[in-house]
């Protein structure tokens, strides 16, 4: 007998992905410390879907403004789409996992939320492969226990996004700035001489000041430069 071996076998399952955002989202965030932190879906997907077809893919999200980038993303290469939720998205994808129980042979619930135990039960019973993809140290126990496979999301699937700060991008105006802040520092000093020639001649005319009451309006704090990071590139700012 000739002897077969596994990419020899054709597989002809279809997949839908259904995301909880919220519960991803705050995965990741946990275990980076950063809210800048996002899912690589460009390297996730083809990892769940391991030579499958893909049926659906939707993003359920808590909130009214969800990023475009975001939407034309998951539309342009996976053919996905964006559902805004008015609360948590339990429910929503819920109800659209048993809508699609009966169109595919496998569903992904990308959530390690224990909520969503019964919706794995339901659809097991109604002959769905189910699988979880969650990050493990968020997920609940039961719920990698009932599930069909459970594939853990980890560094390898995300990446930490670094907005440029302004200035940097633009070498001529941290030089600008920095032409800035001797021009005023040469300033000050030609103001600190002044004052001192001042306060030698009217020594004699004038009670003496208090010396530090004159440092300290000379010498205040500058401001800080401060730059506004968006929190997510999912939402739009």
């Amino acid at each position: 007998m000739p002897e077969y071996k596994p990419e020899d076998v054709i597989i002809s399952q279809t997949v839908a992905i259904l995301i909880d955002g919220n519960n991803i989202e705050r995965s990741i965030h946990e275990q980076t410390n950063d809210a800048n932190t996002m899912l690589n879906f460009d390297r996730l997907i083809p990892k769940l879907l391991d030579n499958r077809g893909l049926n659906r893919l939707i993003y359920f999200r808590e909130g009214k403004q969800i990023s475009q980038k975001l939407r034309d993303r998951l539309h342009e290469f996976f053919h996905g789409s964006v559902r805004p939720c008015h609360k948590s998205a339990d429910i929503p994808l819920s109800i659209t996992a048993m809508q699609l129980a009966s169109k595919v042979d496998t569903i992904v619930i990308m959530s390690g939320d224990s909520d969503y135990i019964e919706l794995v039960r339901h659809l097991k019973s109604e002959g769905v492969r189910v699988e979880i993809a969650s990050v493990d140290a968020t997920t609940a126990s039961i719920i990698k226990e009932e599930c069909d496979h459970h594939y853990r999301i980890n560094e390898d699937d995300w990446f930490t996004y670094a907005p440029k700060q302004s200035g940097q991008s633009n070498g001529k105006s941290s030089n600008k700035r920095r032409s800035n802040k001797k021009s005023q520092s040469s300033a000050n000093q030609k103001q600190d001489n002044g004052d001192e020639k001042q306060a030698a001649t009217d020594e004699d005319k004038q009670p003496k000041s208090n010396k530090s009451d004159i440092i300290a309006s000379i010498n205040e704090p500058a401001q800080s430069y401060k730059p506004d990071y968006p929190q997510s590139q999912y939402i739009d700012s």
